[in-house]
């Protein structure tokens, strides 16, 4: 199935159809709009050890180099969890897709608890929406086996209107369209963690577009670079996802022999059981729809806070 556009504006803008909405699987969230930033972060030590007994006092929040006053904090690990897996099923990744496949679905077993809710979305030649909101692990697992080879004759596939550019991999366009379509209106934790060599080829809408409505979600990307060796002709997209994922207060990976794809995600399901939620009121109340620039520091000396770079202050309708 085709990823459902919110509406043919966003659509056209990210050179997808508009398609009908279809019965939801399960009641939306009710999502309330309150004058509140809200930043997850992860702090590790100089091992890279994560620290998890801080509190409050611990942390010092500047937006736009100003000081903010930290109204709420919390260590819970219990705010909702909505995860979107995105998986690149491009040719350069035909030989992986059978690991990734076993790894995400025990991956999604561990990590989801009962008021949690996981997408699946694949992407080569175009992004498809394999398996809407759900909390049901046997429907994620299920949507996993539909993991299919996405290329055309050769890897490229020339778009239907003559752009000059061919496509391939549609790695930003998916980022978009996870962000927009499915968790811009979600509330609680929100996390994309995309698999991919990080090349794009073809996508219509640019890197910067794509980090911006992650941001504008208040998504964490955690992004895993897994690439075949024998495609490594191509540009190295690990920069590509590195910059993707510290924008939106994310890590990257690099699946190797010492660390491989289980691994990884074993780390990520850590890292996300072991965030601290800091919340403030801005001292700029303007909503002006500008960034943000935000930086998140420990009082404590030798520590390192892993968190979002900024956020847009969008206008309320």
């Amino acid at each position: 199935m085709r990823l459902l556009a919110i509406g043919a504006a966003l659509a056209m803008a990210a050179g997808f159809p508009a398609a009908a909405q279809q019965p939801a699987e399960e009641l939306p969230r009710i999502t309330v709009e309150v004058d509140v930033v809200n930043v997850l972060c992860a702090v590790r030590d100089k091992k890279g050890g994560l620290v998890a007994n801080l509190t409050k006092d611990d942390f010092i929040v500047l937006e736009d180099g100003k000081p903010q006053e930290i109204r709420y904090f919390s260590r819970e690990t219990d705010l909702p969890l909505t995860i979107g897996l995105l998986v690149d099923v491009s040719k350069s990744q035909e030989s992986l897709i059978e690991i990734e496949k076993q790894a995400a679905a025990r991956f999604l077993a561990e990590v989801l608890r009962p008021k949690d809710l996981a997408f699946l979305i694949s992407f080569g030649v175009d992004a498809e929406l394999l398996q809407d909101l759900t909390g049901s692990v046997p429907l994620l697992r299920r949507a996993l086996e539909e993991l299919r080879l996405n290329a055309a004759v050769g890897g490229v596939l020339p778009p239907p209107v003559p752009t000059g550019k061919p496509r391939g991999t549609v790695l930003y366009d998916a980022v978009y369209l996870a962000a927009v379509e499915r968790l811009q209106r979600e509330v609680g934790r929100k996390v994309m963690v995309v698999i991919s060599d990080g090349v794009d080829v073809g996508s219509r809408l640019s890197r910067e577009q794509a980090v911006e409505a992650a941001q504008k979600a208040d998504a964490i990307i955690y992004a895993i670079y897994y690439a075949d060796p024998r495609y490594q002709f191509f540009a190295d997209g690990y920069g590509t996802l590195k910059r993707m994922a510290e924008e939106t207060g994310g890590r990257v990976f690099r699946v190797s022999r010492r660390e491989p794809l289980e691994a990884i995600f074993a780390e990520i399901q850590e890292e996300m059981r072991s965030q601290y939620s800091i919340g403030y009121t801005p001292t700029n109340p303007a909503k002006d729809g500008s960034f943000r620039r935000l930086e998140i520091q420990t009082k404590q000396k030798g520590l390192r806070v892993q968190a979002r770079k900024g956020y847009y202050a969008l206008k309320r309708s």
